[in-house]
């Protein structure tokens, strides 16, 4: 078999074809700003503090950095975005962002917001995924009582059979939509029941192929070792694994709260290590490809590269529908663009809700650009290249 031209995330000229000159422009004065750390802490306290204080800053935020990280306020706003990604080749994974209380009525409605986006995924040929976090839906008090042993009264225990029903519901709409759903990871402190209650779901679900995927953080020094165990059981339960890879999301809260509290850090010592256990996971997924349904969520080049080697050496076409890459709307887009026009199967995290609402979202998105070292700077500068190119091509 003839072997194919290895990738390359360098042209810009694909990666930002779906952007004008005035997009292109907009984001390279956003990323300059978040160059700046200092500048995005100050930024964020004071929107944070206008809003609350209920001043007109929702057109600012709108025009900037919410029009740069998401797709709109409804489900019906990100039909805009949607169709332009999808004309390039990029699924859309329509994300309800907006965090989590500890009320039961927002639980229901986050339910119900989920649902919406998995009926929308299931009219939509490029959406071929649908998502949600646990903690929009159930307590996370309760959450820790579980993960920590604590017997519950009975008043708690019928919120988590709540809780457990309305997970199994999103299941099986996205079966009943021919979706495949994906359950966000979260803290390690609530994270044991929720894996628990996903391999029963998984295995109600993916006896014929994989539809729920859980989500496997590998910052956590025991991660490799916790999929492992989940193929293994997939194994002996006779049902397909859904595995969906990211690096994490939540590493100095981890590290802080074990500090505080003095227990061992669930942490990797350091990034060569997150960084070799990630890609040693993208190893066993496809080594397993017959029973692992792989979503390979990064925005690290190396991993997504290796990941295109490891699909040719076992002769996997670049479309094969049993392996996804996805990046977050707004971040990498030479990786998104680049992978869709050679042909793999890439979605971007699309995530919406009212301005106020997803706030944190967009303050933590505009925190991990600027503490991911060298990350807004090289967006700046692929975008500051692209730039030029069409200056000298007279675009």
């Amino acid at each position: 078999m003839e072997s194919k031209a290895p990738i390359s995330f360098e042209d810009t000229s694909i990666a930002f074809s779906s952007k004008t000159d005035a997009a292109l422009r907009k984001s390279l004065w956003l990323f300059g700003i978040m160059n700046h750390p200092w500048l995005v802490n100050l930024i964020t306290n004071s929107v944070t503090i206008a809003l609350k204080l209920g001043l007109p800053v929702k057109t600012l935020i709108r025009i900037t950095v919410y029009e740069l990280f998401c797709g709109g306020e409804t489900i019906e706003e990100c039909r805009e975005t949607s169709l332009m990604l999808r004309k390039y080749g990029v699924g859309s994974i329509l994300d309800y962002s907006v965090e989590g209380t500890e009320l039961e009525s927002d639980f229901d409605r986050h339910t119900k917001e989920t649902l919406n986006t998995i009926r929308k995924a299931g009219t939509e040929p490029k959406n071929p995924f649908c998502v949600f976090k646990v903690s929009g839906i159930a307590s996370n008090v309760l959450l820790e009582k579980l993960q920590q042993g604590i017997a519950l009264t009975d008043e708690q225990q019928q919120a988590w059979d709540r809780v457990k029903n309305r997970m199994d519901r999103i299941c099986k709409a996205a079966v009943e939509a021919e979706v495949r759903v994906m359950i966000d990871a979260e803290e390690s402190w609530i994270q044991n029941p929720i894996d628990d209650y996903c391999d029963e779901l998984m295995q109600r679900y993916n006896q014929q192929k994989a539809v729920v995927f859980n989500t496997y953080q590998m910052y956590r020094h025991d991660m490799l070792k916790n999929l492992r165990e989940a193929f293994h059981r997939a194994v002996t339960h006779n049902y397909f694994l859904g595995a969906k890879l990211v690096r994490g999301a939540y590493m100095e809260k981890e590290r802080e709260r074990a500090q505080e509290m003095e227990y061992p850090s669930p942490i990797q010592p350091h990034k060569q290590a997150t960084d070799d256990d990630f890609n040693a996971a993208l190893k066993f997924c496809i080594d397993n490809n017959q029973r692992i349904d792989l979503c390979c969520g990064t925005h690290n080049e190396y991993s997504n590269y290796y990941l295109t080697v490891l699909m040719e050496k076992y002769n996997l076409k670049n479309g094969d529908p049993g392996v996804y890459f996805m990046q977050l709307y707004g971040m990498s887009d030479n990786i998104s663009y680049n992978l869709a026009h050679n042909g793999y199967n890439v979605a971007k995290y699309v995530p919406y809700g009212p301005i106020k609402k997803v706030m944190p979202y967009l303050i933590r998105r505009a925190e991990e650009n600027t503490a991911i070292s060298g990350q807004t700077n090289y967006e700046y500068n692929l975008i500051k290249r692209e730039l030029k190119r069409r200056k000298q091509e007279g675009k």
